[in-house]
């Protein structure tokens, strides 16, 4: 893929973002959602490419738009065919009470590259550069945890381990404060708090639990241009959800998905903007004079290089900007 397409998609996560800010606070999470879709869609629609949606909305039949199997792009001849994994809003909820930690997602790659993976559950462990081949689902919590806390050169007291605020995780609570171990709970928004494991200033070290399949092979997708690490293991709650995982994964839907599996090959693209601030990037700041600001982040994982991009929109010259 072309280097420059990562520009590109980071536009597409600004356009999200800038369409759903305007609901921040508002109570209306579907609204919130739907204009993010949008702009997300507009602008994926003006470029370069032919890609397919393989993580989106939902079904044909459950989304208007950025549904999965969807294709998009200008689709003129000779452009690249991509996979493309979208969350227009990671963190519904949030927007819609204002809260912080909503972003706009995307990640792509060469067609074939990111797994279809079905919308259930799945149970997952993240951590940055340091937990690569160090932590793992087939380890027990507490071994992961030691063992992470040696890589890290720390006290098993300064790990700190974030997990999704729910009855299910009661368990890692547990384990956490009888080892020593730190707890940061969130709300929602799990992609944006995998990849707060590869900072070292997040004050988040590992990441714990289960939480929506979709958003499992996004967050993979970010920590692969990262560096860091993520394992999943799709959890269906009933046979047709089993059914499912057969159908999109295989018969051993059940193992342990490792980075290949979810992301595959050398060419991964994430992008992320802050829809409201967050411990990783600031929300979006609307300006007078028709303008706002936006704060992005996007990465390769051919190169690694990691970008943090400040945009200042000027929407009287943006006719792709419906706001």
């Amino acid at each position: 893929m072309d280097r420059e397409l990562a520009l590109n998609i980071v536009r597409v996560t600004e356009a999200a973002a800038l369409g759903c800010a305007k609901h921040l606070g508002k109570g209306d999470k579907e609204l919130a959602d739907q204009a993010a879709t949008d702009g997300m869609r507009n602008m994926f629609q003006v470029l370069d490419i032919d890609g397919t949606v393989v993580i989106g909305e939902g079904e044909m039949d459950e989304a208007p738009m950025l549904y999965i199997g969807e294709r998009i792009g200008n689709r003129k001849p000779g452009t690249p065919k991509i996979d493309i994994a979208v969350d227009p809003v990671d963190g519904t909820t949030c927007v819609a009470k204002g809260l912080p930690n909503a972003i706009a997602v995307v990640a792509v790659a060469p067609e074939g590259c990111l797994l279809h993976a079905p919308d259930m559950y799945m149970e997952k462990i993240a951590a940055g550069p340091k937990g690569v081949g160090v932590i793992s689902l087939e380890k027990s919590f507490k071994d992961n945890v030691v063992n992470l806390a040696e890589a890290l050169h720390k006290d098993v007291s300064e790990i700190t381990v974030a997990m999704l605020d729910r009855p299910r995780h009661q368990q890692y609570m547990d384990a956490c404060r009888e080892i020593g171990a730190r707890v940061k709970l969130f709300n929602e928004g799990d992609v944006a708090t995998a990849i707060a494991t590869c900072f070292d200033d997040s004050g988040v070290d590992m990441l714990i639990g289960k939480g929506g399949a979709p958003e499992g092979v996004i967050a993979a997708a970010a920590l692969k241009c990262m560096g860091g690490e993520f394992q999943g293991r799709l959890v269906p709650e009933n046979d047709e959800e089993t059914t499912r995982c057969i159908k999109m994964v295989g018969e051993d839907w059940d193992r342990i998905l490792k980075m290949e599996d979810l992301a595959a090959g050398n060419d991964v693209i994430f992008a992320a903007t802050g829809v409201s601030d967050g411990d990783l990037l600031k929300g979006v700041r609307y300006y007078t004079n028709n303008q706002a600001r936006t704060y992005s982040i996007v990465t390769r994982s051919k190169s690694g290089t990691i970008r943090f991009i400040d945009t200042i929109h000027t929407f009287d010259k943006k006719p792709n900007y419906a706001y």
